[in-house]
């Protein structure tokens, strides 16, 4: 869709959500998007851990592959030849191979390509000193503990605006808080400076949108029978963003998916807290008043982004060894299938247990068992057809200190094929299951005066220093917030499920989680708010939740954020939930009871 305004406008488009995304998004916005940025998202923190891992084994890995081999080696002709720009966080634990490995294909492909690093998360060289500090967890107030491997410190879009300064047509990264690549651009195109909150915030919500690709162009949608038709050829995210910091959503033409209010103010409600107070590098920003506008089919405007001052620290993503785990997973049909399923894991577990105690290996760190296919994430939010499934699967998750314990684990989870339940089946590839390190994330803050980002354009330092602000912000808390649930109806009251309501999107945030719930209309939002409490959230999802739950409000979105936390059993690599990432939490929520108005009911059915 083109731009039919003559003011300045540039177009980036969102090319990767995750290390391992489609390599038909990038194609796609190169061929079809008319963008002038690609910009790329790799660097989940489960990600960064897998990262550390693949670089223990080899000096020249611990980056993201995909990026050079699946996307630059086969459309750097296309790239140069229209002048797209290209930013990623590609480089993850290691910047310097990843550039080298990009250079190399460029030389090969006969391309003089200007690629630009950007340096300086690297902590792990501090990790020491930084323990003997006493650095605590940010969220936790544990204490560094032994075995540390990685710290990277989230960088903002400064450094890598200085690196297209310099003329840089690719800029690698590596740690850097997920919106920066899209941020970068900006603040390079229109010369924002680090006192425009405003315009920082709007380009931080860019990111936000982008980072996670097809999520914003009816991926991962609620409604999903809106876009099932275009899933083949999914259509991949477009912002058109102007000087202001206003901008504009859309896809290429003839794409699958859809452009809407509700697509993209689910990825706008993903992975948040507080939403007047979302902390990035480069600004706080406010997304309560947000507003959104369907302007033509698969155009969506955005405006009314607020920022403030930073806080006068970064966030560090650490990670340090911590046991082993395994997972073992078998078929059960037939009659009683998920007591048949839950008595199979019971007596794998205690037998194995048996067995460590004769060999002095200790007891299980953790253990899981999951009947799947009997509604196994629901809690007491199941229905009554859960206990009747005839078919189900059982997973078993199980964590130990000793390597060797899982070993035994995993040769008896075979080796009882013959003396336990009937109806089994593989669930997957024959073998015995896998036994993996554990990462875990220790999440810490370190002084932004501490942390010096480096520059290099074509192999060459850049002069670089981290311009300051004005003035720094205190770390923001999470406050208790006044509920508005006033809504009252002299009609009699029907109950419908949340989904008839609204749509939504979940996802975590370390241990915690967010379920951000968007309405229909504005008419439905006072009696979303009036059954959908904090109180009645907690209680719904009791069988994950041990902490608390605070609902915030987004008025220009017409929505809602519930932030649950404690809820993930730690979180990332170290838990044994099944969903580990909290991605089914809004599912769940849709199903939630809310009452409304007899008269509203019968327009929803």
């Amino acid at each position: 869709m083109s731009n039919k305004t003559s003011e300045k406008t540039i177009r980036i488009g969102g090319a990767s959500g995750y290390w391992g995304d489609s390599q038909e998004a990038p194609r796609q916005l190169v061929l079809q998007g008319n963008v002038d940025y690609l910009v790329f998202d790799y660097l989940a923190e489960v990600t960064m851990s897998i990262l550390v891992r693949a670089k223990e084994k080899s000096p020249d890995a611990g980056y993201a592959r995909d990026f050079v081999d699946l996307v630059m080696k086969p459309l750097i002709h296309e790239i140069k030849s229209r002048g797209i720009k290209v930013v990623a966080n590609a480089g993850g634990v290691n910047v310097g191979a990843c550039a080298a490995a990009l250079a190399k294909v460029a030389e090969e492909a006969g391309v003089d390509l200007k690629i630009g690093t950007v340096e300086g998360d690297n902590l792990a060289e501090e990790i020491d000193a930084l323990k003997a500090e006493g650095i605590t967890e940010m969220f936790s107030g544990a204490k560094m503990p032994d075995g540390m491997i990685s710290a990277n410190a989230y960088l903002g879009a400064f450094p890598i605006a200085a690196a297209l300064d310099a003329g840089a047509e690719v800029v690698i990264t590596g740690r850097c808080v997920d919106s920066a690549v899209t941020l970068g651009p900006l603040i390079h195109e229109f010369g924002w400076g680090v006192d425009d909150y405003d315009r920082l915030a709007a380009g931080s919500l860019v990111g936000h949108i982008l980072e996670c690709g097809a999520q914003a162009t009816g991926g991962n949608f609620t409604d999903w029978r809106d876009t099932v038709a275009g899933w083949d050829n999914m259509g991949y995210p477009i912002a058109v963003c102007k000087d202001d910091g206003t901008f504009a959503i859309t896809k290429p033409d003839d794409t699958g998916g859809i452009v809407s209010r509700l697509s993209v103010g689910e990825q706008i409600l993903y992975e948040i807290g507080d939403p007047a107070a979302y902390i990035m590098p480069d600004v706080i920003c406010d997304f309560s008043g947000v507003t959104l506008e369907e302007t033509q089919k698969d155009w969506l405007e955005v405006a009314g982004v607020k920022g403030r001052a930073p806080t006068a620290s970064y966030k560090v993503s650490a990670t340090y060894k911590d046991g082993y785990r395994a997972t073992a997973a078998t078929i059960v049909t037939g009659f009683e299938a998920v007591e048949k399923g839950q008595a199979f894991a019971e007596a794998l577990l205690k037998r194995t247990r048996r067995i460590f105690m004769e060999r002095n290996l200790g007891d299980y760190r953790d253990t899981a068992i999951h009947i799947v296919g009997a509604q196994a994430l629901w809690g007491n939010n199941a229905d009554e057809a859960a206990t009747r499934a005839r078919e189900i699967m059982t997973q078993i998750d199980v964590r130990h200190d000793e390597r060797a314990a899982l070993e035994l684990f995993s040769k008896e989870t075979t080796g009882v094929g013959l003396s336990m339940t009937t109806g089994r089946c593989s669930a997957g590839a024959a073998g015995r299951p896998k036994i993996t390190p554990v990462v875990a994330q220790f999440a810490f803050q370190i002084e932004k005066s501490r942390i010096r980002p480096t520059v290099v354009v074509a192999g060459k330092s850049i002069a670089f220093e981290m311009p300051v602000p004005s003035a720094f912000s205190k770390f923001p808390g999470v406050k208790p917030v006044a509920e508005d649930n006033a809504a009252v109806s002299t009609e009699d009251m029907v109950e419908v499920p949340l989904i008839r309501l609204a749509a939504a999107r979940s996802g975590d945030k370390g241990n915690n989680a967010n379920v951000g719930v968007i309405a229909r209309s504005p008419d439905y939002l006072p009696w979303i708010k009036k059954s959908a409490t904090a109180e009645t959230v907690k209680l719904y999802f009791g069988h994950v939740v041990e902490g608390d739950v605070t609902r915030f409000d987004l008025s220009g979105m017409n929505a809602v954020n519930f932030l649950l936390t404690n809820c993930l059993g730690g979180g990332g690599t170290s838990t044994l939930h099944l969903d580990n990432l909290a991605k089914t939490y809004a599912q769940q929520l849709l199903a939630l009871p809310v009452k409304v108005p007899s008269s509203l009911a019968k327009i929803l059915t």
